[in-house]
């Protein structure tokens, strides 16, 4: 399946994430797939804060394990491809997915941040 055909499937025009897979809404992508799509968070946490997601819509990370344990494989994926091309493997980072209104989750597709480029400390608040 082309790009274009993923993202007149997977639109959803209440979905801001749809929507910039679709194209509809600019973002700074760093790397996609055929399944997978990465750019840098508009309100950055920590020096490299980049969003990974799969084009398809899934709520939260639950969901998508739930529905494709292959999908979820290519997200983690990516997020791992994402890190090394930003040159965070050597020093480390960290992979956050919020999943619910109380774990911090805003946007309700799902969506893992790869934070790193600094001492991150023990505990890290993407909210």
């Amino acid at each position: 399946m082309s790009f274009e055909e993923l993202r007149i499937i997977q639109v959803d025009n209440d979905c801001l994430f749809c929507r910039i897979v679709a194209g509809e809404i600019p973002a700074t992508v760093v790397y996609e797939t055929e399944t997978t799509l990465a750019f840098r968070d508009i309100d950055p946490k920590a020096p490299v804060h980049i969003l990974v997601i799969p084009r398809a819509h899934h709520a939260d990370v639950a969901a998508l394990a739930a529905a494709d344990p292959a999908l979820a494989a290519d997200v983690l994926a990516a997020a791992g491809a994402v890190a090394e091309a930003e040159g965070l493997s050597a020093d480390g980072y960290r992979l956050i997915f919020n999943t619910g209104r109380f774990g911090g989750q805003e946007v309700f597709h799902v969506h893992g941040h790869v934070v790193g480029g600094s001492p991150l400390g023990p505990m890290l608040s993407i909210a």
